[in-house]
């Protein structure tokens, strides 16, 4: 077990090309979101952990995501506890928009942080 402290990136430094774990909730997907990121919602976390190694078959860094960076620390902290490779988002979707990182939302709408 991991009890040091919890790796973490701010927003404005994550890789263009990085792998995106967006555990926020479908509404709050629905709004706004890095486009190309996996969204499974935390709260079906663990029922579907088969889809984030399926679409994380390379090993490359995850870079968790929620709105704040509360729930994506604890998703973070549960795959660092499986000895895969994460990082938590600083500040979450509010930082990424104030970094001005491109968002996209469903719909074609425009992209805002719910």
């Amino acid at each position: 077990m991991n009890f040091g402290p919890l790796p973490s990136v701010d927003a404005a430094a994550v890789p263009s090309e990085g792998f995106v774990l967006d555990v926020r909730e479908d509404d709050e997907w629905a709004a706004g979101h890095v486009e190309g990121a996996l969204h499974i919602p935390m709260s079906d976390f663990v029922a579907r952990f088969g889809e984030l190694t399926q679409a994380h078959e390379d090993g490359a860094r995850i870079h968790v995501m929620c709105r704040v960076g509360g729930r994506s620390a604890q998703v973070t902290q549960y795959l660092l506890n499986q000895g895969i490779d994460a990082v938590n988002i600083d500040g979450g979707m509010l930082a990424w928009e104030g970094a001005g990182r491109p968002m996209v939302a469903d719909g074609g709408n425009p992209a805002f942080v719910l």
